[in-house]
């Protein structure tokens, strides 16, 4: 661990953001079909309503989605036009429009991408990733963090930070083969105050320490919350949870934490949790089988043009948790969903901004 690493995510401390994932064309409208068209879809976000949604929240920061798992990415890239051909990377920069915009307000922006491209079928070729497992997938971080690099030094200093998803012990792509002083040399281009943080899932999977030692703060990736705490981990099988009645069956529960202080004990690293607080990471996305049903109220995937999920937690349990967090200098991004139109679900927005009146932000 470098101890002389400067303190890039001090502004996170005792504050919270809210992250937001349009993932063209995954993200579905309020009303009537999904634009299939990449810059239709962009061009049709709702900027003036967005910001208000976000505004009336108190939040501090926004995580956004550059994009994930589809090839389609709402940024223009030439990096990823070059190898991957066009129509990839959207004409309007939305993401940097966004990001101009919060600066304006005082608020802080935070640029999402996955480390890989497992997903992106289309951009595989261009950007040699190797498909064959226990690859070390040299040639493709060099290629992908050429595209990264341009990000990062378009936006310069209206970008604050970075959160890279997908940086699992996974045989296609370990972990331990990522060049970690080339990351974060592409990911600070343009702003050496940029704050860095690797997902490796985090506190969902019971990880309790940041990827590498110079990250600045905690992914802190969190699927749900059991009497205002933060459940470490997941059940074993799905199962379990339909016999829970034959109590000598079931594992040692699963344990739940608060932070005690500001930093990841053992570490110069900010403690962070990212949790969504309506849908499941994206509107529509279904229930996965290891949340508890009774508390995620989820809308038949297939009918995702339908109102956006209801928020999962009381005002009290929410407050509860958020104080919790932020009076020890922690940090908490609370995922919500979004419409294909930019704005948020009416009845998250309403409860954000009790939560803000509450908590004096």
């Amino acid at each position: 661990m470098n101890i002389l690493s400067p303190d890039r995510a001090q502004w996170m401390s005792g504050h919270y953001g809210l992250m937001v994932h349009w993932l063209h064309p995954h993200v579905w409208p309020e009303k009537g079909a999904p634009v299939s068209d990449l810059d239709e879809a962009v061009n049709r976000f709702n900027l003036e309503r967005f910001l208000q949604d976000f505004s009336a929240s108190g939040a501090d920061w926004l995580i956004f989605t550059l994009g994930q798992n589809s090839g389609c990415y709402a940024s223009p890239n030439s990096v990823i036009e070059r190898l991957a051909g066009p129509g990839h990377c959207s004409q309007r920069d939305l993401a940097l429009e966004i990001a101009a915009a919060l600066h304006r307000l005082g608020k802080r922006f935070i640029a999402y991408l996955p480390c890989e491209v497992a997903g992106n079928t289309t951009m595989h070729q261009g950007f040699a990733w190797n498909t064959q497992e226990g690859t070390d997938q040299a040639e493709f971080q060099r290629r992908y963090l050429t595209a990264v690099r341009e990000w990062a030094e378009r936006f310069g200093p209206l970008m604050d930070g970075w959160w890279f998803d997908g940086c699992y012990q996974w045989p296609i792509f370990h972990s331990r083969y990522m060049d970690w002083p080339a990351w974060f040399e592409a990911t600070r281009a343009g702003n050496p105050q940029r704050a860095v943080s690797f997902n490796d899932g985090s506190l969902c999977n019971g990880l309790m320490q940041p990827l590498h030692a110079d990250q600045d703060y905690l992914s802190g990736e969190t699927e749900v919350l059991i009497g205002g705490r933060i459940r470490l981990g997941r059940p074993e099988t799905p199962q379990l949870r339909a016999y829970g009645a034959l109590a000598h069956t079931l594992p040692e529960p699963i344990p739940t934490f608060l932070p005690e202080e500001r930093f990841v004990p053992g570490s110069i690293c900010q403690w962070h949790s990212l949790l969504p607080v309506d849908c499941f990471w994206g509107h529509g996305s279904g229930c996965a089988d290891w949340l508890p049903a009774d508390l995620y109220h989820f809308l038949d995937p297939n009918l995702r043009a339908a109102p956006m999920e209801p928020p999962l937690y009381s005002d009290d349990e929410l407050a509860g948790f958020l104080s919790n967090c932020l009076k020890v200098g922690g940090a908490v991004t609370m995922n919500v969903g979004i419409y294909q139109e930019g704005h948020l679900g009416q009845e998250t927005v309403q409860q954000l901004a009790r939560l803000s009146k509450r908590l004096g932000h």
